[in-house]
Formats: structure tokens, sequence, C-alpha cells
């Protein structure tokens, strides 16, 4: 192993051999800690080749159990976002999309950090179990052609204890690690395809769009090279998406998108990827004629007894679509208001996140706990004119003095100036 560290902080290029050493013995539990840690800092220096990646990719994909889907005779059609501050994007994409005849199964992430996670936003449903087994989760894609769940223990192993790894070694942001990272888990739920939602602005992690473009193209070079269909969109997380941030809170949004009554942006975003999974699956050629499928569904109400279906296989209460006061419910809402008069120029993003972890709706760190029904609403979005003492957000929470001290954040989250700006678009572009 130190033979191997020396050689990638020397910007040698590693053989297949020596990466799936370095993988298979670490995962084994072989390896210790600290020389990985090196390895990783090594490759957050000196990135990897082309190939290195691939082999990389594989190794992780293989280090566990892969799921065999071939059995199912719909098309298997997932979708990752990279995250941002109100992307809860796929809870309602999920059964629009299944109730289209294509399977999805996801599997998602937790919060950590100024992002939300989708898992913690499911569990907000009373009784909702996201960690399934292998069998459960192959059995309810059968059934009803989706599933949103946990990673399960035997599923890609190696990246569990890397992903542990680089959260403590500040290696996270390294585009092919995060590369890696996202398509082993991706390749190893046995699709078809893959869209990816690739955010960038002072809200992503991906911050500058050069970055995003690196990590969208990155990922849908492995998905190629794995023989899977792959599309990557860069959106725009420049504000926080949709109405509502928080666990409880973006169910209920996501309920309400499924009923034709979303906020606009989030509700285009989720249309647009939804019709872009149906062409990956080669169920509508052209976008339009896909679009409107996807509408139709909405409309119809298909797509809402498909979110039914998916909340009573995992053992959540389906009354929660009809009666929202079901889910977590916070003791206060109060609003923050605005200090001055004018239009919105800016919102730091990040730091509106990072004031929702405050209240408890994420994670500072793995272990923390969530409090599922505090959360952000959103009332002033970028180039929204706002009133003297007119609310920019409500704030929903349980301890007064999170409140008191998250309110200056958002007062400084938000840049009040007499001219509206140029408004950012909620697509930059696709990559394919």
């Amino acid at each position: 192993m130190y033979d191997l560290i020396l050689k990638k902080r020397n910007k040698q290029k590693l053989t297949k051999e020596e990466i799936e050493f370095v993988i298979t013995e670490y995962t084994k539990g072989n390896l210790p800690d600290y020389q990985i840690a090196a390895f990783l800092m090594a490759v957050y220096f000196n990135g990897l080749d082309e190939d290195e990646l691939l082999h990389f990719t594989h190794c992780m994909t293989f280090s566990g159990k892969v799921f065999d889907l071939s059995f199912i005779d719909k098309p298997k059609i997932d979708k990752h976002s990279t995250g941002g501050v109100g992307d809860g994007v796929s809870l309602s994409l999920a059964p629009i999309v299944a109730s289209c005849e294509i399977c999805v199964p996801m599997i998602s992430g937790r919060a950590l950090g100024h992002t939300g996670g989708t898992l913690d936003k499911l569990e907000s449903i009373p009784g909702f179990k996201v960690n399934l087994t292998e069998e459960e989760f192959v059995k309810q894609l059968k059934k009803i052609g989706v599933v949103i769940a946990s990673q399960t223990e035997d599923l890609v192993p190696a990246d569990k204890k890397l992903y542990a790894l680089r959260d403590t070694t500040a290696t996270v942001d390294s585009i092919p690690l995060i590369a890696a990272s996202i398509m082993s888990k991706k390749l190893a739920e046995g699709i078809d395809g893959l869209l990816l939602d690739v955010k960038t602005g002072n809200g992503a992690f991906m911050e500058k769009m050069n970055d995003a473009v690196k990590l969208a193209k990155t990922m849908v070079t492995i998905a190629k090279k794995f023989s899977k269909k792959a599309l990557a969109l860069i959106t725009d997380m420049n504000q926080p998406l949709g109405e509502y941030i928080g666990n409880a809170l973006e169910i209920y949004q996501a309920i309400k998108i499924l009923k034709n009554e979303g906020p606009k942006d989030i509700t285009e975003l989720v249309v647009y990827e939804s019709a872009k999974m149906l062409q990956l699956a080669g169920i509508e050629k052209n976008f339009n004629s896909a679009k409107r499928k996807v509408e139709k569904q909405i409309v119809s109400g298909k797509a809402l007894e498909k979110f039914k279906q998916l909340v009573e296989a995992q053992n959540g209460n389906p009354k929660i679509i009809d009666n929202p006061k079901l889910l977590p419910q916070t003791k206060f809402c109060e609003p923050v208001l605005s200090q001055q008069q004018g239009y919105v120029s800016f919102i730091d993003t990040k730091l509106v996140g990072t004031a929702c972890c405050i209240l408890g709706a994420g994670r500072q760190k793995i272990g923390d706990k969530i409090d599922h029904s505090v959360g952000i609403r959103i009332i002033k979005k970028l180039n929204d004119y706002v009133e003297k003492n007119e609310p920019l957000c409500y704030v929903y929470f349980n301890e007064q003095q999170k409140f008191e001290q998250i309110k200056s954040m958002i007062i400084n989250a938000y840049k009040i100036s007499s001219k509206k700006q140029v408004q950012p678009k909620l697509i930059y572009k696709e990559i394919c």
C-alpha cells in the first residue's frame, strides 16, 4: 500500500490490479484508515485519468451485491441529484415516472451539511420504512414499479467505508471521487438508464458552472462505458427550489405538486426531468409528447395514486395525502421581516440551508438527530418586490432560541436592491 500511495502522490498511473487491491483490501478491513486517507488525499490533488476512474468505479460497484433486475420487463430508469436547498424533486418525480410504466429503483441518501436528504424527508411520513432488504426492494419494484430506499448493507460496501473517511479527511469535493461514489451505487441498482441533475450556484456543492459541467461529463462518460443510457442536466441553485425547505414540509409540497397545485419553479423542473426520463426509457421519442404524458399523469391523479402505493408499500400512513396535519407539526411559526424595500437581488442559498439545519432539519455531522417538523417557507424569491416589514419567509420551529439564532442569518442571506436583476435560468444545459 505504501508503494501505491507513493505512486499516486508522484502522479503516476495506477493499474487495474493496483486499484482493485486498494478497494478490495480496504473493504475487507485489511488496510488501515490512515493509509487510505493518504491515498484519497493523493487522488484529491492528482485526480484519476479515465482508465483509472473506470477501474475505480468498477471495483466499487462490485465490492458487494449487484442487483439483477433483468426479470422485470420494463425499462429501469433512475434519477440522481447532487443536492441543494429545497430540492425535493425525487419525491414527486419517482411516482410520476413509475405511473408511466417505467421501473424506478431509487437508492437515496440523507441530509448532510446545508443540503436535504430524500430519506429523511420520507421518514417524516409516520411509519415510512426506508431500510429495505434486497428481497423487499426487488419485490416492491416488481409489484408497483417504484421504490425509494437506503443503500442495503451489501450494496457497494466500499463506498460506505470510503465516504465516511472522505467526510473526515476533507476529500469529499473531489470530482473523480464524487463521480465514482454516485455512479457505483447507481450501477449496482441494475438500471438501464440514469438522469443526473447537477446543481450549480451558491447553494450547490458545485458552485462554479465549470465544476458542475466537469462532474456531469465525468458521470455521463462512466455511464456510457458501462453501457447505460445517461443524460445530465445542469440546473440552478442560486435560490431555494420551490417554496418549502424541511422534511415534512417538502413532503407536503410534493403532494401539492402531484395534485397540480405546486409552486411554479419546482413543478416545472419535476415535469421537465420526468419527461426526460420517459425519453431515456424509450417510452416517448419526442420531448413535447413526453411532457404532455407527464402532465396528463398529474392531472388525471394517476401519479398521486402511485405515490399512495409507494407510501403504503413502505409502511407509511397514506392518510397524509388528504390530511397533511398527520405529518409532524411544529409548536411555532413566525415570519422573518424585510428590513428594507426593493427587489430581491441575491439570496445566499447555502446560508438559508444552514439556518434550516440549525433549526434541526439537517445534520452538521452524520450521527445528528433530525427534527422532521421544522423548516422554512420561502415567500420572496429572486426579483420579487418586497416592502419594508413584509415577510421574506416563515419559519416553522420548536425552540425559540434556535429561531432567534437563525433570524439574523436569514435577513443577511437576502440582498435587496432598487432594480431587478437578470433572472437565472432554471435549467442551464444538457450533457449527453
